[in-house]
């Protein structure tokens, strides 16, 4: 298994990110707490490693390795959050023939917490995705979709907040705008609400109302779209907001080498990160938080051999 550097040597060993208000009341002074969090996105039912004689991914990836490498770490941390952003259908037979069905119940076996809806997710149609969630023992967030009129409609709520080790991890969902990429009769009554706007308010309640100490967003907005540049994305998203310490990305399929920092309105960093697509890499980071401030650790992406 070969790894990736996510924090370059040549700079600190930890990047802190500074508060956002949050009063961890339950450290002591000195205490420290680490949040282990492991993402994934855009895997488009891509079960099997990538063939040997592929001409970019030679026997990469894989649901089985990426199983293995989950296990293996999940024995040797406290606290492990698995997350995904979207897209977890379409793109191999895989899903022609079971529906997402296999996804979903190889997501259940590996134990994912939380993911969001990507635009391929819609591709069965949204009854085709309600159908298959009995095969999901995990939560789907999305803060920006309303699904007032639809079977989602209580289901996929917008957030959720999971406790570990006394923290409490606000975790929620944007997705990308669907009307011009998914065929209306695929979502049907859903509805599509500024994603910036909608984080804005969702994070604010989570910070100050459901008194979070970690602030997660599962986007499938995009990273960035240097020709449109108004267009709402993780780089948008994080400079426009505030509250918001971890922007786990996909839709635009992007291998970030570690992940990046930006400053959000209040001029403090917000981390985000995006492991690119297929299941070739799993993205791994892990938060520290005391009772003075929050930092990620020197992490490394782990590639899928």
């Amino acid at each position: 298994m070969q790894r990736r550097s996510f924090i370059k040597n040549t700079v600190a060993s930890s990047a802190l990110i500074g508060l956002t208000g949050t009063s961890l009341s339950s450290f002591s002074t000195l205490s420290e707490k680490k949040i282990t969090i492991l993402h994934t996105n855009d895997v488009h039912s891509h079960i099997d490693p990538f063939p040997a004689d592929h001409p970019k991914n030679p026997n990469m990836g894989g649901a089985a390795r990426r199983a293995s490498v989950i296990e293996q770490i999940r024995k040797e941390e406290k606290n492990v959050l698995l997350l995904d952003a979207g897209d977890i259908f379409q793109g191999t037979p895989y899903f022609n023939y079971y529906g997402g069905e296999l996804e979903f119940k190889i997501m259940s076996m590996m134990q994912y917490d939380v993911a969001t809806m990507g635009n391929h997710d819609f591709d069965n149609g949204i009854d085709g995705f309600h159908a298959q969630l009995p095969n999901a023992k995990f939560d789907f967030v999305s803060a920006n979709y309303d699904f007032t009129n639809t079977v989602l409609n209580g289901i996929v709520k917008p957030y959720k907040i999971i406790k570990k080790d006394g923290l409490k991890i606000g975790i929620f969902g944007l997705g990308v705008e669907l009307e011009g990429l998914v065929d209306k009769k695929c979502y049907k009554e859903t509805k599509y609400n500024n994603p910036i706007e909608i984080a804005t308010d969702i994070s604010k309640k989570l910070k100050e109302e459901e008194k979070c100490d970690l602030i997660i967003c599962l986007s499938h907005l995009g990273y960035q779209y240097k020709n449109e540049p108004e267009k709402p994305s993780d780089i948008k998203l994080a400079q426009s907001t505030k509250n918001i310490d971890l922007i786990i990305g996909g839709h635009t399929h992007t291998f970030l080498d570690k992940p990046m920092l930006f400053k959000n309105v209040e001029n403090k960093n917000v981390v985000i990160n995006q492991v690119g697509a297929y299941g070739i890499n799993l993205g791994r980071i892990d938060f520290y938080l005391s009772n003075d401030q929050k930092y990620i650790g020197q992490e490394k992406n782990i590639t899928l051999y």
